[in-house]
């Protein structure tokens, strides 16, 4: 081998030396990013289960509240009611948000699309407590009471541009060829969205609507003057006040009483293991797309 050669392969071994430092050291930043976004996960997943899961039993699914002071009891019409809540959002935000998502990925020379993509946008960024103030004039201003009802009209609100944002950004990630070929089917517009364009984006959808109900789930301003809370069981009458776990947890962990604290930490594990679990449906959802 000659000197020249032998100079290259030196240099060529500084190099791949270098490539591997800086490898080491990146893989050592990335590693160290990924601990510090799930260490707070792991600190709210810690302080949880030391301090609220010795109050969850078979009672605490099944029981309603009891007073201070006596034993026993559960939350199970705040569980009930969180999943009704959720529901009647869904209704709302699934309904407004996809149609609104379809209207800007396939009509997109329409000119209000700006405008509606604007307000979608804007409707994001609004804090929680604005849209239950919405509709606790929309609702409870005219109906004259509290009610489930008002509770999902102001978490469908949080949904909306959420899974609007979600639909359009799904629905143009749909290859333009396969809607040329409904088109060439002869298939009218309305039809290729419905039967081609739809079953094909599914999965995606499938994600935004579910992170969206992971977002309301645990949602306790707009629920504080709409659906108000309730003592007792209130499964059919969504025309009147319901319990939620949010509020439980905001009026328990605000009591004077350490009882009601660990019944709040308990109450906050079960939303957070609720939503995690939403969480996870989503990434299989994903994967599967």
């Amino acid at each position: 081998m000659t000197t020249h050669a032998l100079a290259q392969n030196k240099v060529g071994d500084g190099k791949r030396r270098s490539r591997t430092i800086s490898n080491a050291i990146a893989a050592g930043f990335i590693a160290l990013g990924t601990l510090i976004v799930l260490l707070p996960l792991f600190a709210v997943f810690y302080y949880l289960i030391a301090q609220g899961l010795s109050s969850i039993d078979l009672n605490f699914f099944t029981k309603l509240p009891v007073p201070v002071g006596e034993e026993g009891g559960g939350l199970a019409n705040a569980i009930v009611g969180t999943i009704i809540l959720v529901a009647l959002a869904s209704i709302l935000g699934v309904t407004v948000g996809v149609g609104g998502g379809i209207f800007l990925a396939e009509y997109s020379e329409n000119k209000l699309v700006p405008y509606i993509r604007l307000v979608a946008d804007v409707l994001s960024g609004i804090p929680a407590i604005v849209m239950g103030l919405v509709s606790y004039g929309l609702v409870v201003m005219t109906t004259g009471k509290f009610s489930a009802i008002s509770g999902g009209i102001a978490l469908g609100f949080l949904m909306v541009p959420i899974i609007v944002r979600t639909t359009e950004e799904v629905l143009k990630l749909v290859p333009l060829a396969t809607r040329e070929a409904g088109l060439a089917l002869g298939l009218p517009r309305w039809r290729v969205i419905m039967s081609i364009v739809l079953p094909t984006a599914l999965g995606g959808i499938v994600t935004g609507v579910m992170l969206s109900v992971a977002r309301v789930a645990g949602e306790a301003a707009p629920l504080l003057f709409t659906a108000f809370g309730n003592q007792f069981w209130n499964v059919f009458n969504l025309d009147q006040p319901i319990s939620a776990l949010p509020l439980v947890i905001y009026n328990y962990a605000s009591s004077p009483y350490e009882e009601w604290h660990r019944l709040a930490s308990a109450a906050a594990l079960v939303l957070v293991v609720m939503v995690f679990l939403t969480t996870l449906i989503a990434r299989i959802a994903t994967r599967r797309r």
